[in-house]
């Protein structure tokens, strides 16, 4: 499979990412959950699916000395997501395998914090998609009850899972999460003011306890309706997306 590859900015130009033109491209949703995670400097990451890095990078980019590995089924994505780590200079390693037979070397390993940015669609309500690496990204091969039970295997006791996800999905995501994971939290991202959020982050700790929590929403853009030619994203959402800052919690 031959792919034709762009070279795009990301963080205001402090990543620069090549990815495969057609079929699924990478925009704000792995910048938006790679701003979603407190880690530490020392910690470590494992982001399952990396397609080309870009969550894994921005988190790099934003938080020094993290020992990070990507697991990328797609052999030609995971040397895209080597290639960009080596030229913007951060450090990641990726492994080429199925999270739904985990490759060797990380069947012994744990991670402070697990990130995913699972395929949002279930394909028994919905037609496949034309190109293949859109359909992989985009179209729930591997059932999203195998993404959470990797999750859970391979976080640390204590560390935390982060998923972005479709919030219509939600309730089918609270099923499936492994019962070693709690303290869940739910974060809504909502389009505009007023209207239905479409994503959230979820999080959820490995032995955690506490109860349920629905945090309030993150507003990504400004107006009641886009006005063409014209930026309208929040000053929070510019923050990340422009500035590579966390993304806040204002509660």
């Amino acid at each position: 499979m031959d792919i034709e590859i762009t070279r795009d900015k990301f963080l205001g130009g402090r990543l620069v990412i090549s990815q495969p033109k057609k079929g699924y491209r990478a925009g704000v949703d792995p910048v938006i959950l790679a701003a979603s995670i407190p880690a530490r400097s020392g910690e470590s990451i494992l982001e399952l699916g990396c397609g080309v890095g870009v969550a894994s990078l921005c988190l790099a980019q934003r938080v020094k000395a993290l020992r990070i590995t990507g697991l990328e089924i797609l052999p030609k994505i995971a040397q895209l997501a080597r290639d960009n780590a080596q030229e913007n200079d951060l450090p990641m390693e990726v492994i080429d395998g199925d999270l739904g037979d985990m490759p060797i070397e990380l069947r012994n390993l744990q991670f402070d914090h697990v990130m995913a940015n699972p395929p949002y669609f279930d394909r028994r309500h919905g037609s496949v998609a034309p190109s293949v690496l859109k359909e992989r990204s985009r179209g729930e091969q591997t059932p999203l009850a195998v993404w959470t039970q990797a999750a859970g295997r391979r976080v640390k006791p204590k560390g935390f899972i982060h998923f972005i996800f479709r919030t219509e999905r939600l309730l089918d995501l609270l099923q499936i999460l492994p019962l070693s994971l709690g303290s869940v939290e739910v974060i809504p991202l909502v389009p505009r003011s007023q209207k239905p959020s479409e994503l959230m982050i979820l999080t959820a700790r490995k032995s955690g306890r506490s109860g349920f929590k629905l945090l309030p929403e993150i507003v990504m853009h400004e107006g009641k309706s886009h006005q063409k030619g014209k930026p309208d994203y929040t000053s929070q959402l510019i923050s990340v997306l422009r500035n590579g800052q966390a993304l806040t919690k204002d509660f």
